[in-house]
This record gives C-alpha cells, structure tokens and sequence, in this order.
C-alpha cells in the first residue's frame, strides 16, 4: 500500500479525526470514538513488524513525559510509537529541572522547543496535561491526569470488549472499587455510555463521588446486588496512594465487601468478562483465581489491546503530517 502523495499543512486537524489532540473521552463524539476502535482494531490484526506501519512516523518524534510512575502505560505508548517508526524520547522527571523547581509553563516552553509532534503526558494534577496542550505546537495526548481522565485506557478496554463480544451498545457494564480517586473510571464511563452500554458503578459510599449519578449511571453498595446480571466486570485499583485519611476500614475487610471473587462473580451472567487496568493488587480487589480465570478473564488482552489503540491514536493525530490514510488502511 503507498502512501499518499500529498500533505496537509501542519496544525490543522485531519477529517478523519477532527482534534489537535486527544484530552480526553468526553470531547469525543460516538462516531470518532468508533472510528478510533475500527482502525486500532486494524493496528491489532497486523504484524508488529509490518513495514508500512513502520515507515509511517519515520522522521517524527513522541516525547512520554510522566511526572508519575506508570510502566505499563508509558512502555505502551513507547512500543506503539516505535513500531510507527517514531524516534521515541522518554523524559525522566525524577533527574530533570522540574525536580529543581521549574514551572509547568516553562518546561512546556523548553519541551516545545524541541519540537515534538506528539507529546503524550502523565500528570498527577487535573487539568495539567490540558494547559500543557495549549503552549505547544505538537500534539498532546493525556495518559492519565489526576482524578480527571485516563482516554487510552478507556479505549483500550473497548476494544478488548468489543472484539470479544462484536459490541458495545446493549451490555450492561458494573465498574466496581474506587470509583473517587478512578481517572480509569471516568474514562470508562463516559466512553461506554456514549457506544450504548448501560454502567453501574459499586463501591462503599466512601470512595464513590459526591456527584456521580449525573454521569447517568445506577449506583450501588452492594457488591452481589451491583452484579446481578452484568456482562462486564471491570475492577478498579484501590489507590492507596491518593487517599489521604481512613476510606477504607482495613484491607482485609475490604476484600471481603468488595474485592472480586468466584461467589461475588456468581451473580453476574455466567459466560461474564472480567476486567481490571492494572497494576493489581491480588487479594485486595481480585482473587488470584478470578484474575487468571482463562476462559473469562480478558485482563492479558487489555494489555495487548493497549498498543494497538496508542498505534490508532498516534495514527489518527499525526495524519495532518503524514497525510489523511495511515498504514493501517
């Protein structure tokens, strides 16, 4: 397949995806949220060595910058953008002039002097990677910011639903855990309610937000009660590092509520995926046995279905440069 001959001036958005970047689910429309899944579901099917995916970002360069810690997320992004053929530079905050006190703003105009097509950014406060999108020329992807929203994550799950059961719309979703402190959550949230899908959300009163029923989805406290019926059981990390204060009684009590095991699992339908974003805390949200659970367990296949959706955003946000057909179609 040949790449196209001609190419669209830089900064103006591709038809194909009609943002400069990607902050976020809710922004999105239903449609491009589709089209996103279509062609990394593509990405998926295709060869990791596949020489037109390759020769698609050559020359371009994706900069991870992560003022938190996150392995899996940041190796995604970093194995996504070199199988485009990206040159891939990942900045350590721990060693940088942001540990010595440099502003948001000014690391934004130093990165930005560097020229970066995409920058993709792990921030611990809400709303940071959205101000670093608007004093750069690049693209700016969100891996996560704050409370606020987790995009890939939530397109990832997605696509791991949706090649497992060929849809979205009509399934009924329990996302269980802490649901306060869930970027993941969020994400998920808004994404699925936009495909069609129907969203519980359970957890202890304590880490469910204040606000959440607006989002349009069923609330529960009652782990057995939340389940009943559910086609997707998608759990959520207890973020222990972002509670200040007593959320929880103990870890063991919680696990006893809350965490996922078979007699819990028995109250969702009977062929029910389960899910989790990682890392996961085995024994405190999921039992070992649930967790690795090989017939209904997809939390290897979010994994894998992680690149192929970095890929597809990649993709989709560089087209301005690269021109409006990726290597995927």
């Amino acid at each position: 397949m040949t790449a196209p001959q001609t190419t669209p001036p830089p900064g103006r958005p591709s038809a194909f995806f009609p943002h400069r970047h990607l902050l976020g689910i809710e922004a999105l429309s239903a449609d491009e949220i589709g089209r996103l899944l279509d062609l990394a579901d593509q990405y998926a099917n295709m060869p990791k060595d596949d020489e037109r995916a390759r020769r698609l970002l050559r020359n371009r360069t994706v900069m991870n910058l992560f003022f938190e810690d996150s392995t899996r997320t940041r190796t995604s992004f970093e194995v996504a953008a070199l199988r485009l053929g990206a040159d891939v530079i990942n900045m350590s905050v721990g060693t940088s002039s942001i540990k010595k006190g440099e502003t948001l703003l000014d690391t934004a105009m130093t990165l930005n002097a560097m020229k970066p097509d995409v920058l993709v950014v792990r921030h611990g406060d809400s709303g940071a990677v959205s101000l670093l999108s608007q004093k750069v020329d690049g693209s700016v992807i969100n891996a996560g910011d704050g409370r606020h929203e987790h995009p890939t994550q939530a397109l990832l799950d997605a696509l791991t639903i949706r090649r497992r059961l060929g849809r979205l719309n009509g399934l009924l979703v329990a996302i269980c855990g802490d649901v306060l402190h869930s970027r993941v959550a969020r994400s998920n949230i808004l994404l699925l309610s936009k495909m069609g899908a129907r969203i519980r959300v359970i957890a202890p009163t304590t880490l469910l937000p204040g606000n959440v029923e607006r989002f349009g989805v069923e609330v529960f406290t009652d782990m057995r009660k939340g389940l009943k019926d559910v086609d997707i059981v998608m759990m959520l990390r207890l973020q222990i590092e972002r509670m200040q204060g007593a959320y929880v009684p103990s870890i063991r009590e919680y696990f006893h509520f809350f965490g996922l095991d078979y007699e819990k699992l028995a109250a969702a339908k009977p062929n029910a995926l389960i899910m989790h974003p990682g890392p996961m805390n085995r024994g405190v949200e999921i039992d070992s046995e649930v967790a690795d659970d090989i017939n209904r367990s997809v939390i290897r296949e979010q994994v894998e279905m992680g690149v192929a959706v970095r890929m597809a955003c990649l993709d989709a946000l560089t087209r301005p440069l690269t021109g409006e057909k990726g290597a995927a179609q």
